[in-house]
């Protein structure tokens, strides 16, 4: 089998996550996180809706990290970013690193917006 590096020209990659924090592109980011391809903050949860609305001209879409395990997305959270045509995909956040990883690696115009892994 043949491996191939990845590589992120245009994007920060997640480097890992620990119980209730994000490493991303060499900082850390305690609590919840939004990565994009131009930079990551804090995330405050979906009543943190503007900042993932701010990039509407930067994104296709979002992956939601919803914490340890697959959540559904909040309702009135989702309504706002389909109206504004930006899709959401939710999954645990450890798939939701890894997934966007990829995708921006392949030149994805993602954003994703992480719950954080707590312990126990």
């Amino acid at each position: 089998m043949q491996m191939t590096e990845v590589t992120f020209a245009d994007a920060i990659p997640i480097d890992s996550y620990g119980p209730g924090f994000f490493r991303i592109g060499g900082e850390v980011i305690e609590g919840g996180a939004i990565i994009h391809a131009k930079g990551a903050r804090s995330w405050n949860g979906v009543e943190d809706v503007d900042a993932i609305l701010a990039l509407k001209s930067e994104i296709d879409f979002i992956l939601m990290g919803t914490g340890a395990t697959m959540a559904p997305v909040d309702s009135a959270f989702r309504q706002v970013l389909e109206e504004a045509g930006i899709g959401v995909e939710p999954m645990a956040s450890p798939s939701a690193c890894r997934t966007y990883n990829v995708l921006v690696s392949e030149g994805r115009r993602v954003a994703a917006v992480m719950l954080p892994v707590l312990e126990g």
